[in-house]
């Protein structure tokens, strides 16, 4: 047993589960969801009888306006994931599932149909619901499902590389230690040991 004690101090965790990597990757991808719907998901070509201005740019905040809120949503479940304990990994990890699964949904109903994404902002520039318009989505809404595809798949991997990560507070590494039998307990340990009704003898 003695033998294993050096491998299991010096074992890194794999790329995939490192706490860095994993958390950067979730917010990168939070934020480029974000980032595309603050850019044009779906051109109009208005009937020239309804608008003088037969174009318009629709973007992504206004064709699927939950996106957004999904993407911050996300964010600070990626952030929060940095301090969290086993069990909220979890409870983290779903909400970050679930928020990718309705950015998914949302911006592939504007990719299957453009034109009724875009009723609402047609109907509040021109006064006019429906009417002879034509639609056509960007590379935008794309994006956003690789995005959020891929947001899924940290999100689902969290609770597996989170069992990699270091122990975060004093009393867990005390606790290791004393379990592992590596390494003496200072007289602070000894304290703390004392307090929790344990023995440290």
């Amino acid at each position: 047993m003695t033998a294993d004690r050096p491998q299991t101090a010096t074992t890194k965790p794999p790329v995939w589960a490192r706490k860095g990597n994993v958390v950067l990757a979730m917010a990168i991808l939070a934020l480029a969801v974000f980032g595309t719907t603050t850019q044009t998901w779906i051109n109009v070509r208005l009937d020239p009888a309804a608008a003088a201005n037969a174009d318009l740019h629709v973007q992504g905040s206004k064709a699927a306006t939950a996106v957004t809120a999904l993407a911050l949503v996300a964010l600070a479940g990626g952030l929060a994931s940095s301090i969290a304990g086993k069990v909220s990994r979890w409870i983290i990890s779903t909400i970050i599932v679930l928020a990718s699964a309705g950015i998914l949904i949302a911006a592939v109903t504007v990719l299957a149909d453009p034109l009724g994404a875009a009723q609402g902002t047609i109907a509040a520039t021109t006064g006019i619901s429906g009417g002879q318009a034509a639609a056509s989505s960007t590379v935008f809404p794309v994006l956003a499902v690789v995005a959020a595809g891929l947001l899924a798949l940290c999100g689902g991997l969290l609770p597996l590389a989170g069992r990699h990560w270091k122990a975060r507070t004093k009393y867990d590494v005390a606790s290791r230690a004393a379990l592992a039998g590596s390494g003496p307990v200072d007289e602070i340990d000894s304290w703390d040991s004392l307090s929790r009704g344990e023995d440290p003898t």
